[in-house]
């Protein structure tokens, strides 16, 4: 049975970029459940419509007939449609809506994954990276290190490499602030800067 719903956010995040992007599956489609719909059948459809669902050796007769394999992950009401370079009935169904992570990062819930020079990159998305630092630059000299901290320790987001660095600059821009103060420094400890590996499905009814 295909597993396809994404039991947290980190774990979708890591699905798609670990297992998907970094393995080739460079073009996607970026949807949303319709309130009145259920996400499972939208599931179903989906994957049923694509054949989706069937094994590595399968997949692997495809790729060396040079047609493309899929793959389908949700979260919530959110989902994504994934596929590999090859022929394909998706990039007909899909056409419009098809975009290559390698030009048009994939944006989720404040993340942005890219691929860039043969590797995935994970990060704060942009806009939202921009809130986060105008939010930090204002209470940088107004909040007590210990609430700064808290509010360092509390940041959702998983810290793969550019988003340890993201964060490491945002706690320097803050840290500098504080020193042109004379104001203590907030410690990087704070800071969480190893991933948690996820248990990415929802496990099945039986």
């Amino acid at each position: 049975m295909y597993r396809c719903e994404a039991l947290s956010l980190p774990g979708f995040i890591q699905q798609l970029a670990v297992s998907y992007v970094a393995n080739g599956y460079l073009f996607y489609v970026f949807g949303q459940v319709p309130q009145a719909k259920d996400p499972r059948a939208v599931d179903a459809k989906l994957i049923g419509r694509y054949g989706i669902d069937c094994s590595k050796y399968v997949r692997a007769r495809r790729k060396q007939a040079g047609r493309a394999n899929l793959h389908y992950l949700r979260f919530r009401d959110v989902f994504v449609l994934l596929a590999t370079h090859g022929t394909h009935p998706f990039f007909t169904a899909e056409a419009g809506q098809i975009r290559d992570v390698r030009r048009e990062p994939l944006k989720v819930e404040g993340y942005s994954i890219a691929y860039r020079a043969g590797r995935v990159s994970v990060r704060i998305e942009q806009d939202e990276f921009r809130d986060l630092k105008a939010y930090f630059r204002g209470i940088a000299t107004r909040r007590p290190v210990a609430v700064l901290a808290d509010e360092f320790g509390a940041l959702p987001y998983e810290p793969y490499a550019p988003i340890r660095r993201q964060m490491l600059g945002l706690l320097g821009t803050v840290n500098r602030a504080r020193r042109e103060a004379g104001l203590d420094r907030v410690p990087v400890s704070c800071l969480r800067l190893r991933r948690r590996i996820r248990t990415v499905f929802v496990e099945a009814k039986r």
